[in-house]
C-alpha cells in the first residue's frame, strides 16, 4: 500500500493484472477499495533473483504498439515467498496500490469526509489476515462498545473516455457548484439507502443545512458534471494538457471503469530452429554483453537464466550464441512476422514438427486425421505443453479496447514518461490445433460471397466503425479496414461450438479455455486453423485432459455434439433468424449467450463475428460449412 502503510491488504493472481486488476483499475477489496499505482512506483529492490519474462516476440509487438524502443523488458509482478509471515521483507513486498476513492462514509453516522481530513484512521495490525485492513471512524458519535465504525469508500467516481479518473466533488456539488456559506470545511453526510444508482443517495451539508441527491447527475442532468481535471488518479498527477472529454459519474465496482489492453503470445520456436536456439533468443540479454566462451563459467554463476542451459555444454551454448549474432537484421521479428499469429501458424502447419522443449512440445498421430472427420478437419495436432505470456499495454476506460485495431480508443498511459517495462505473466498449458482444408474453406468462401446475409455482416461492420470512430480519425475514414472476412466467421464460429461442448461435457470451465484462430491474412490467405487451449495459471491446464480430446474417439464424440448441438437454440427462432441490421450495432448474426458466447477471456474478440448458419444448416443449407452433419 502506498503512503505510510506498507502491510499486504489483499491478494490476486498474476493474471488479474492482466485482465481485471491491472494498474489504474480500481480493485473492491472487503473492506477498503484501492487504486493499482503506475510502473513508476513499482518496485523489485527488495525482490532477490528476479527475472524478466522471456519472450522476444511479444516485446517486439510491444515496441511496436505503443512506437516506444524504450520498452526493454517484460517483467512479472514483484512477489516473495513468505508473504504470510508477520513483519517478514516478503510481507512488504507486492503491486503498490493507494486508497480510492479518496471521500470515505462512516457506516454507522454517515459522515462523508476526505481521507486526508483526519477524521478517520487505519488498520491492518494481522499481517496474516490482509483482508481485515479497514478504515475507521475514531471520533463517531455512535460508537457505544466494541470496535470503532468501520468507513467505506464513497461510491462515486468520475471517469472520462481519455483515461482519466477523479473524486466525485461533493462540496462543490452539494452547493450547488459553490462554497458553504458557514464553514470553509464544512462537514457532510452521506445518505445512502442502497437501491439504484444514485436513486436513493443523498448528500447532506451539516454547516448551512443544504442537501441534494446524486439522480441529479444521472441521464439527462449528466451536464451538470464539471469539466474534467485531467486527473491521472494512478500516477498521482494531473495531465498538463487540458481534456476535452466528457465527464461520467461512475458507481465503485463498475465493469467499465477499466478495459484491459494486452497482448499475448505462445512461446514457438522458429521453423527449423533448435530448442537451444530458442532459449539463447528468449535469453538474449543474458548472453548479449558477454565477450567470449571463457565468461560463460562466470555466468552459470551469477545469472538465473542460466539454469535453462544445464543440459547443454559450454561450446554448444556458444555456438548458438554466435549464430544469433550472426543473423542478418531483415530476420528481426518486427519484420519476419507482422503479427503474434504468423509464427504460431507457420509452427502448426509444418509438414514436420519441431523437437520437443519445455515450454513447447506437438504431437501428430501417425494415422492422421480418423476417418469420420476427414471431411472435417485438415490436420490435428496435440499440443503436449505450451507456455503463452501475456503483456499489459495500457487500458482506457469507458470505451473498451477494439480487438480488430487497438489504436482507436484512447489509450491510458501505464507510467508517467516513456517506460522501459511493461508487466507481464506467462501460464502453462495444453491445447488442440485443428487445421480445416483449404479446398473446402475455399468453395465456401465463393458460395457465401455476395449473399445478402453476408453483405448485412459486412454492412454491420461498417457501420459499427462509422458510429463509433469516425469521429475519431484524422484523414481518410475506411469504414471496411482489418474487416475479419468470411473465413474468420467460420473459424471463429467452430471454435467456439467445440469450447462449449468441451465446457460441457468433459469439465473444464469455458473460462479455463482459451483460442487462437489463424485466418486467411492478404499475404498468407490459406491459413485456415484453430487452436483450443487451457491458459490457466493452476494445475488444471497441464494435465493432460485436454490434449486427450484429441484421440481419435473422443474427438469424433465431440466434434459431433458440437454440429449437433449448434442446429438448435432454447432462444429460436429469435436467435436463429437474428442478422446484424439497422439501426444495430452487434457483430454477430445467429449468436447468443445460449449457443455461441463465451467467457471475455476466452474469446480473442469479445464474442463479435459469430454465426451459426456459416457452420450448420440452420436455415439455408447453402451458407453453411457443413450442408450435412457428419
Amino acid at each position: 500500500m502506498a503512503g505510510k502503510h506498507f502491510r499486504r491488504v489483499g491478494s490476486v493472481r498474476p493474471s488479474h493484472l492482466m485482465f481485471t486488476t491491472g494498474v489504474g483499475a480500481i480493485v473492491d477489496l472487503p473492506n477498503i477499495s484501492v487504486l493499482v499505482r503506475g510502473l513508476d512506483d513499482w518496485n523489485y529492490n527488495a525482490v532477490p533473483d528476479w527475472e524478466p519474462i522471456a519472450e522476444p516476440r511479444l516485446l517486439a509487438a510491444t515496441r511496436k504498439l505503443l512506437r516506444q524502443d524504450s520498452i526493454k523488458e517484460l517483467r512479472p509482478a514483484p512477489w516473495m515467498e513468505g508473504a504470510d509471515e508477520p513483519n517478514s521483507p516478503a510481507s512488504k513486498v507486492g503491486v503498490p496500490i493507494t486508497p480510492f476513492p479518496g471521500w470515505l462514509r462512516c457506516t454507522a453516522c454517515d459522515e462523508l469526509a476526505p481521507i486526508e481530513g483526519g477524521v478517520f484512521g487505519f488498520e491492518n495490525a494481522k499481517a496474516r489476515k490482509p483482508h481485515e485492513a479497514r478504515f475507521f471512524h475514531s471520533t463517531c458519535p455512535r460508537k457505544k462498545s466494541g470496535r470503532r465504525p468501520m468507513a467505506v469508500a464513497a461510491r462515486f467516481v468520475l471517469a472520462c473516455t481519455a483515461g482519466h479518473l477523479d473524486d466525485f466533488p461533493y462540496v462543490h456539488y452539494v452547493h450547488q457548484g459553490g462554497a458553504c456559506p458557514n464553514a470553509s470545511h464544512p462537514k457532510l453526510k452521506m445518505d445512502d439507502r442502497g437501491g439504484n444508482l444514485g436513486a436513493n443517495v443523498e448528500i447532506k451539508c451539516v454547516a448551512c443545512t443544504s442537501r441534494r441527491n446524486m439522480r441529479e447527475v444521472l441521464g439527462r442532468g449528466a451536464d451538470k458534471l464539471p469539466r474534467c481535471r485531467g486527473r491521472r488518479a494512478h500516477l498521482g498527477d494531473f495531465e498538463t494538457k487540458a481534456c476535452t472529454a466528457d465527464l461520467k459519474l461512475l458507481i465503485v465496482g463498475a465493469s467499465n471503469q477499466w478495459f484491459a489492453q494486452t497482448l499475448s503470445a505462445l512461446a514457438v520456436p522458429r521453423t527449423g530452429e533448435s530448442e537451444l536456439q530458442a532459449k539463447v533468443e528468449q535469453h538474449w540479454t543474458t548472453f548479449k554483453d558477454l565477450p567470449g566462451l571463457a565468461m560463460l563459467p562466470w555466468a552459470r554463476q551469477n545469472a538465473p537464466a542460466m539454469r535453462e542451459f544445464e543440459r547443454w555444454t559450454d561450446e554448444q551454448i556458444w555456438d548458438a550464441v554466435e549464430q544469433f549474432r550472426n543473423k542478418p537484421a531483415d530476420e528481426e521479428d518486427i519484420k519476419r512476422y507482422p503479427d503474434l499469429h504468423t509464427a504460431e501458424w507457420q509452427v502448426f502447419s509444418a509438414a514436420e514438427l519441431p523437437g520437443p522443449s519445455d515450454d513447447f512440445t506437438l504431437y501428430r498421430d501417425p494415422d492422421g486425421v480418423p476417418g469420420q472427420l476427414k471431411e472435417i478437419y485438415a490436420d490435428v495436432i496435440q499440443a503436449e505443453r505450451l507456455r503463452e505470456v501475456r503483456a499489459l499495454v495500457g487500458f482506457t476506460r469507458l470505451d473498451a479496447p477494439d480487438p480488430t485495431d487497438p489504436d482507436l480508443v484512447l489509450r491510458a498511459p501505464l507510467a508517467k514518461g516513456a517506460p522501459t517495462w511493461v508487466p507481464a505473466s506467462e501460464v502453462r498449458g495444453e491445447g488442440i490445433f485443428l487445421r480445416l482444408p483449404e479446398s473446402m474453406l475455399a468453395d465456401w468462401e465463393r458460395a457465401v460471397q455476395g449473399t445478402e446475409v453476408m453483405e448485412e455482416h459486412r454492412d454491420a461492420y461498417a457501420r459499427f466503425r462509422k458510429n463509433r470512430y469516425s469521429g475519431r480519425i484524422s484523414g481518410p475514414f475506411d469504414p471496411m479496414r482489418n474487416w475479419p472476412g468470411a473465413r474468420y466467421y467460420a473459424l471463429h464460429t467452430l471454435s467456439h461450438l467445440l469450447i462449449r461442448t468441451i465446457a460441457l461435457e468433459c469439465g473444464y470451465s469455458s473460462a479455463s479455455l482459451s483460442e487462437r484462430i489463424y485466418s486467411g491474412t492478404p499475404d498468407d490467405p490459406q491459413r485456415a486453423g484453430v487452436l483450443i487451449y487451457t491458459a490457466v495459471p493452476d494445475a488444471e491446464g497441464t494435465l493432460g485432459g485436454l490434449v486427450s480430446l484429441a484421440e481419435p474417439e473422443e474427438l469424433v464424440r465431440i466434434t459431433r455434439r458440437a454440429l449437433t448441438d449448434a442446429m438448435h437454440c432454447s432462444s429460436d427462432p429469435l436467435c436463429a433468424e437474428r442478422l446484424p441490421q439497422d439501426p444495430d450495432e452487434f457483430l454477430h448474426g445467429a449468436a447468443c449467450h445460449v449457443c455461441l458466447f463465451v467467457s471475455e477471456t476466452t474469446c480473442e474478440r469479445g464474442n463479435r463475428f459469430l454465426d451459426r448458419r456459416f457452420v450448420v444448416p440452420i436455415d439455408n443449407p447453402n451458407l453453411a460449412l457443413f450442408p450435412t452433419l457428419p
